[in-house]
């Protein structure tokens, strides 16, 4: 069987911002599917320890208030996402993250800010991790499309429904759709092993972000683009 068709752990959070090396979880999501097996969706509601920016709420839907009220102690919920991602990734099973640079990047940051063992320690690093990030993907295989790679406008370009975007379940399980579609669409996508797969996303990552970054240096803009994959390593941000 194609790892498409495979069983997937798809994931997703919602934060308090865009940096991956401050801001915190609010919501996350991981919902089990495929495989010829019943699916399983496990979802957490955090409270990040700070305030949640009006921005941010505009977009995910959840207050500071609505948090502190609610939502589970931030350490415990870490540690058990954590826990249900290197169960998974130790079972031969792989993260689907649209974006995971980000999502993988701030788990790593809240489980080490509150003294846990993050998820390349639990699966004995790099060579332990398992990512397939339909955005990469879509990236390297429709590369020539204009338009937003949101994941709203990616799930639109290959017909999957995504009910209420910016809801972790919700994004979590279109992810998941969207890289089910490209394995079974794209040639290329369709037989290859899902470690070299992985390792693929790593070189191709990088090479969109150089591609990126020279496009923007053409416009004499500065922003510095990130190429490490599928987290972002704590070296680099603090040189950085």
């Amino acid at each position: 069987m194609s790892w498409y068709a495979e069983r997937l752990a798809a994931f997703d959070i919602e934060t308090t911002g865009v940096d991956p090396e401050c801001d915190r979880i609010v919501t996350a999501a991981v919902s089990l599917v495929g495989g010829g097996q019943p699916a399983e969706h496990l979802s957490w509601l955090v409270d990040p320890g700070i305030e949640i920016p009006s921005d941010a709420s505009a977009v995910h839907g959840i207050t500071t208030e609505r948090a502190r009220a609610e939502g589970r102690i931030a350490g415990e919920a870490v540690d058990e996402i954590t826990t249900v991602l290197a169960d998974q990734l130790r079972q031969g099973v792989p993260i689907v993250a649209f974006n995971a640079r980000f999502d993988l990047t701030i788990l790593d940051r809240e489980a080490r800010r509150h003294g846990l063992r993050a998820l390349l320690d639990r699966v004995g690093g790099p060579d332990g991790m398992l990512v397939i990030d339909p955005h990469i993907l879509d990236k390297q295989f429709d590369r020539f499309r204009r338009g937003k790679r949101t994941l709203s406008a990616v799930c639109e370009r290959y017909r999957v429904t995504l009910d209420e975007a910016h809801a972790a379940n919700a994004d979590a399980l279109a992810a998941a759709r969207v890289a089910y579609r490209l394995g079974a669409n794209v040639p290329e996508l369709r037989e290859i092993d899902l470690r070299v797969l992985h390792r693929e996303q790593v070189s191709w990552a990088a090479e969109q972000a150089a591609s990126l970054q020279e496009y923007f240096r053409g416009q004499r803009r500065d922003e510095r683009i990130e190429g490490a994959w599928p987290i972002i390593p704590a070296s680099l941000a603090r040189a950085a």
